[in-house]
């Protein structure tokens, strides 16, 4: 049935059902939830050797049940600020940093809460000596204050000493309002060790979205491990940053010497698990809460790399720049949304008509070239020579129309990723019913007028079916859509609706230019006609 496709039919119809099949196969199957008692052993990472083009960490059986398992940890400091809770517990680990603003609340309506329940945690610090390790993990350590409350624009210091068998941790973290902080942790004598950065935030999990690890490193090289596909492990050198991260969240650490290896490795669940290995005198800078640019870039710039897009980040953090300038000018997410549509727009638009233009070329051709097909039906070499001269003829492009389509591919995938990524979006109102554009539209508002227009949009661009149950199939899809788009935020759906007005737009003035042109040789052949009989 295919074959009876035009080459734009066929090339429409494989980027509708492959975009179909990858929301109805993340909405029906979303990710598997980790299992409770297998993510209570996440932190028990085996570290062995392996070649690697640096040194790895020795051998050390972090698995073991009497180091890892049985540790009970109480508070030891609370923080208070006006962003955030924070909680040190008595093992000299962030425990616990929950976020009190409204946006950042789940979908249960919980407050968010970054640090996972299991697993390492930030600042969580193992030695490769076995038998050191395994007394550190049980001794706790003491702390120069129980509860702080943090000014807007104060800091807090925090001095955590661990006393073990003849060697005497020291850890002073110094915490900012912004949620990032200072850290350098001494050591009485040499031994080896490895301070974690924790599991991501776990807050929601949308389909679509990359979790898991980040290293940024080098010149500009940026390594992503996602969960559920980490094998073995890897070390890295002259690294910037790395981060653990979710959808809107991460858990950073940053600032430290060029030479610090860092590693990430693989747990029980083959998520990643990051760490760097320490020095006697050991200082690195660390953040936990949203991705939000602004705040990042304040913090310090490089921070701005933990923002990150997939493989069309060179395509994406241009647009993620050009919106937040958008929203400078307007105020509102939404009507920057709109504007960035508009713009996009403007860059496609010759893109865009050639595309349009050669639809409705090779439409006006259709009935020459059925008869064409007719005439050689039987020679099928010499019937697409005539069919490719009629086209030379006439000039029409039977590829014109997917050319420019395979090249707004990239932009829309990048757009997507912007609008499903951005943090800034999070309890931002547009009108008067959509409260949240990182949210579903309540009220299927947007998702319904998406579809109507993604119909109407299909009604009025030309079309050369032969077969009806292919003409059944294409009507179906703006139904198709506008059911995966209802779980979608709203920021994405109203771009997609705004797009579809554009296009709408665009190719009702195409089909106006085509209709007046018809027009004119029309009224050119009666003149013709008529001055033949006089």
């Amino acid at each position: 049935m295919l074959e009876k496709f035009t080459p734009n039919q066929r090339l429409l119809l494989a980027v509708a059902l492959s975009f179909a099949f990858f929301i109805g196969y993340t909405t029906l199957f979303p990710p598997k939830a980790p299992n409770v008692n297998e993510a209570n052993t996440s932190s028990q990472v085996t570290l062995t050797q392996s070649n690697a083009e640096i040194e790895q960490p020795l051998n050390m059986n972090t698995g073991s049940a009497s180091n890892v398992k049985t540790v009970k940890t109480d508070t030891l400091t609370t923080i208070n600020s006006k962003e955030f809770t924070l909680k040190i517990d008595t093992l000299g680990r962030i425990s616990s940093i929950v976020l009190k603003d409204s946006i950042h609340d789940n979908k249960e309506g919980k407050l968010a809460e970054l640090i996972s329940a299991t697993g390492p945690k930030p600042l969580q610090v193992r030695f490769t000596d076995e038998a050191l390790d395994a007394v550190a993990q049980k001794t706790p350590y003491s702390s120069n204050m129980d509860d702080i409350v943090l000014g807007e624009n104060g800091k807090a210091e925090v001095l955590l000493t661990q006393a073990l068998n003849g060697l005497n941790v020291t850890k002073k973290v110094t915490f900012y309002a912004d949620g990032h902080y200072d850290v350098t942790v001494n050591l009485s004598d040499e031994k080896r060790y490895f301070v974690y950065l924790g599991q991501h935030p776990q807050i929601n999990k949308e389909m679509m979205t990359v979790v898991g690890a980040m290293v940024y490193a080098g010149d500009n090289k940026t390594t992503i491990f996602e969960d559920g596909d980490v094998e073995g492990r890897e070390g890295f050198t002259n690294v910037h940053l790395v981060s653990a991260f979710d959808q809107y969240y991460a858990t950073i650490f940053y600032d430290f010497d060029a030479a610090t290896p860092v590693y990430v490795e693989r747990d029980i669940n083959d998520n990643p698990v990051s760490y760097l290995e320490g020095t006697k005198n050991f200082a690195f800078k660390g953040y936990i809460g949203p991705k939000e640019y602004k705040t990042l870039e304040a913090i310090n710039p490089i921070l701005t790399h933990a923002i990150e897009f997939g493989m069309f980040t060179f395509i994406a953090a241009p647009i993620f720049k050009v919106l937040m300038w958008l929203h400078g000018l307007f105020g509102n997410w939404g009507w920057a949304i709109i504007a960035l549509t508009a713009l996009i727009r403007m860059f496609l638009y010759p893109l865009t008509q050639k595309g349009m233009v050669s639809m409705q070329k090779i439409k006006e051709i259709a009935p020459k070239i059925k008869e064409v097909q007719a005439k050689y039906k039987g020679d099928p070499q010499r019937m697409n020579a005539a069919v490719m001269e009629m086209y030379k003829k006439h000039g029409a492009n039977p590829l014109g129309g997917c050319l420019p389509l395979l090249l707004q591919i990239p932009v829309f995938f990048a757009i997507y990723r912007v609008l499903l990524n951005s943090v800034e979006l999070q309890g931002a109102p547009w009108l008067l019913w959509v409260t949240d554009l990182s949210r579903m539209d309540p009220y299927y508002i947007l998702p319904i007028l998406m579809g109507a227009t993604m119909y109407y949009q299909q009604k009025i661009t030309p079309s050369n079916f032969t077969d009806p149950l292919q003409e059944k199939i294409f009507k179906f899809l703006p139904v198709i859509f506008t059911f995966f788009f209802f779980t979608f935020p709203a920021g994405l759906v109203l771009y997609w609706f705004i797009n579809n007005i554009f296009s709408i737009a665009q190719q009702y003035i195409v089909n106006r230019q085509f209709a007046a042109a018809r027009i004119i040789r029309h009224e050119a052949h009666l003149a013709e006609k008529h001055h033949e009989k006089d």
